[in-house]
This record gives C-alpha cells, sequence and structure tokens, in this order.
C-alpha cells in the first residue's frame, strides 16, 4: 500500500509510504489522506495528527510526475490540483494540532504538504524548497496561500517561493518555516517536540486551533486555496511546463 494509517496513544499519524518514489503524491495516496482526514475529523480522542513519510530520505517530492505528467490541459489538470488543495484545507483545518514529521526532503508539493500543517519538526539532514517555478508553474495546492497567512512576511515569503530554491533544514529554521530542527530518528525528533507540548491537556491546544481556524475562515482561506489551484493549472497546460517536466524526466 502506498500509504499507511495508525492512531495510537492519541497521536493519529499518516504515512506516505512510498520510499522508492521519494513518497511522491500519486491518487492513491490523495485517497488515502481523504480517507485518514474523514476517520480523524471528528474524533475528540485525537490529541496530535502528524504527516510523515517513510524511511529517511524523503518526506515528500511534490506530486509524481510519471503519473500527472499525463494531464495535458488546464481542464485536465485542475480537478487533481483543486482536490488536493481541498484535502489540505482541511488539513489545515483540522482540529487538534498537526505536525508536519520532515524525515527527510520535502520539495515541490511536500513544502506545501508541510505548510498546511501548524508545526513543521525537520531532519537536519533534510533539503527543502518550494521548487515549482523550475517546472514552470506556481504552487497549486494552496501551498502559497498558506504560506502567506501563516508567515505573514510578505517578502520573504515572494523570495522564498519565486527563487525556487533548495535550503538546508538550518536555513528553513532561520527563515521560521521549520518550527524545530532534529538530530537522530524521526522518533526521536517527534518525541522531543511532544514531551514540551503534552504538558498541557490537549483541551487547551484545541481551543488555540478554533481561534486560528476562525480567522482562516473569515479570510476565506479555502476559496483563495481553490483560486491558486485555478492559477496554477493555466500554467499547467502551457508548452513551457511540459517542456520543464520532459527534461526533468529525462535527466532523471
Amino acid at each position: 500500500m502506498s500509504y499507511s494509517i495508525a492512531i495510537e496513544n492519541g497521536i493519529a499519524t499518516f504515512t506516505i509510504d512510498r520510499p522508492e518514489m521519494r513518497n511522491a503524491i500519486n491518487y492513491a495516496v490523495m485517497e488515502g489522506l481523504e480517507q485518514f482526514l474523514n476517520q480523524i475529523e471528528g474524533n475528540p480522542d485525537v490529541a496530535y495528527t502528524v504527516i510523515t513519510g517513510a524511511g529517511d530520505r524523503a518526506f515528500c517530492s511534490g506530486g509524481d510526475l510519471t503519473e500527472f505528467h499525463s494531464l495535458r490541459t488546464t481542464d485536465e489538470a485542475y480537478p487533481m490540483l483543486s482536490k488536493m488543495a481541498g484535502l489540505l484545507h482541511r488539513v489545515a483545518t483540522l482540529p487538534m494540532p498537526v505536525i508536519a514529521l520532515v524525515n527527510g526532503a520535502a520539495v515541490g508539493g511536500g513544502c506545501e504538504i508541510a505548510t498546511a500543517c501548524d508545526y513543521r519538526i525537520v531532519s537536519s539532514k533534510a533539503k527543502i524548497g518550494f521548487i515549482q517555478g523550475t517546472l514552470a508553474i506556481t504552487t497549486g495546492w494552496g501551498g502559497a496561500t498558506l504560506l502567506f497567512e501563516k508567515d505573514g512576511k510578505h517578502d520573504r515569503v515572494f523570495r522564498l517561493l519565486s527563487e525556487a530554491g533548495l535550503h538546508t533544514a538550518q536555513q528553513m529554521l532561520e527563515a521560521e518555516w521549520a518550527t524545530e530542527v532534529y538530530e537522530g530518528t524521526a522518533e526521536e525528533g517527534l518525541k522531543q517536540f511532544l514531551s514540551k507540548m503534552s504538558v498541557h491537556h490537549p483541551s487547551v491546544h484545541r481551543a488555540y486551533k478554533a481561534i486560528a481556524i476562525r480567522k482562516w475562515t473569515a479570510d476565506f482561506i479555502r476559496d483563495r486555496m481553490i483560486e491558486e489551484s485555478r492559477q496554477c493549472s493555466i500554467l499547467w497546460g502551457e508548452e513551457a511546463h511540459h517542456d520543464a517536466v520532459n527534461n526533468f524526466l529525462t535527466k532523471k
């Protein structure tokens, strides 16, 4: 299976399990994420949600180009992009804290998934980048909308997106995208983070999360994320994008 779901000791974990594809997102993973969200959204026993990747090389390398490259036009790309944006809106507005356990490389859509989470706990070895621009597209799953909303510093966010470069975990900590950087295993990194969070009752975290969700709802964040998908779908249908993907797949 391309994903796994575990709910244990108040922690619900969704793991993208495609290490041979650097945990790239395909339709099967999207369906798994939807199933996961259906299970936990109304579950009062879940104190924390964790999203991570299998293995220690990649958190998520974004969309699976070998699968999604078959989408050639704007009309073909938009349903995939908007569906994933809708799922990431659900991730962002889960009632409990959501933690991206970035156990390895997070690029492209992988950064969008991590940005949808409340916290990003990042391996010191991880490389991270909103590299969509190298493929002649923008973020398309709502990641830029979430980044501008959560970060608040316009020029820093604009530059991070527009330069489309790769960064170290330490650089992303200094940019205030990463919450913490850990050494050792992902399990150790998560344990270290939760040891501080778990001092307080889960109801406290849920109450603060509700405040954030009210703001995002008032700011029509879901509509803005879907509009981001529409904008990306237009670029997706251009020859510049398909040429860039062909070059990437040929080099790969």
